[in-house]
């Protein structure tokens, strides 16, 4: 991947009461939602791109760590976004996810359809998603960690030795490790599948044709359920278009967003 000079996420990063988000821009409102692995920088590209063209682009960093086990969950995470939202006092929001960030979006839109204008999914689990295929993750297993982190992209190499240490950190600790298995879990228990037909909401959705994680039939099927939907194609690439293939992922989306008028 190649480095800009362009400035990291980080440096948005603000923390107010129980929320620690990036922000950026004016304009309609934008709400990024990360993935289970995913850090917010996944979005860094997406992010810079957006907030410079009339977006105001949010990006909150999801408690998947901090709730209580009991709570760990697909429907307490979209009540987490629903008290960001109202704390930040948004109305009409764009909602932006991939793999798991793309469930909570419509977990929230099943709840809360009065404050959501488009969805965005990318890679979204919420149908189906072959996230540790049939091996859960083996502590203290690195080469395991590393085959997992390049099974989600097309191009192994963005499977940089930091992100594998990012998720090998996270399996090693016992109480991440049991939270992640909590949301993958409550992700299996809460499919979306009746309920994408009444979502009336505008989406976009953005799929790598080599997803091995929600395979291509799985845009598919988000596509013939959803009734407002365009799906896009991205060659050449795995889980995760806006880190695979920012630029080719920002120009389907802009363009995506002026033709909605969003």
């Amino acid at each position: 991947m190649v480095k800009s000079n362009k400035k990291s996420m980080t440096e948005f990063l603000k923390k107010e009461g129980k929320f620690t988000y990036a922000e950026a821009g004016e304009g309609s409102p934008i709400i990024i939602l990360h993935g289970l692995m995913g850090a917010l920088s996944n979005f860094d590209s997406t992010f810079n791109h957006l907030s410079k063209k009339g977006y105001k682009v949010i990006i909150p960093e999801l408690p998947l760590y901090t709730l209580p086990l009991l709570k760990t969950n697909v429907k307490n995470l979209a009540k987490f976004l629903h008290d960001f939202i109202e704390f930040k006092e948004l109305k009409e929001v764009t909602l932006l996810g991939n793999s798991l960030g793309g469930h909570i979006a419509l977990y929230f839109t099943k709840h809360y359809p009065e404050d959501v204008k488009a969805l965005v999914l990318t890679g979204s689990s919420g149908l189906y998603e072959n996230s540790m295929g049939d091996s859960y993750p083996k502590r203290g297993d690195k080469e395991f960690v590393r085959k997992k982190a390049q099974d989600v992209f097309y191009d192994k190499e963005i499977a940089t030795d930091e992100l594998v240490d990012q998720v090998y950190e996270v399996i090693n600790d016992r109480n991440t490790l049991v939270k992640t298995l909590a949301i993958a879990k409550s992700a299996i228990r809460h499919n979306m599948a009746k309920d994408l037909p009444s979502m009336k909401q505008p989406t976009c959705l953005i799929w790598g044709k080599q997803d091995s994680v929600t395979p291509p039939e799985v845009a598919e099927d988000f596509h013939k359920l959803l009734p407002d939907a365009d799906l896009y194609w991205v060659d050449k690439c795995g889980h995760a278009a806006m880190m695979e293939r920012p630029e080719e992922f920002n120009e389907i989306l802009e363009g995506w967003l002026s033709k909605r008028e969003i």
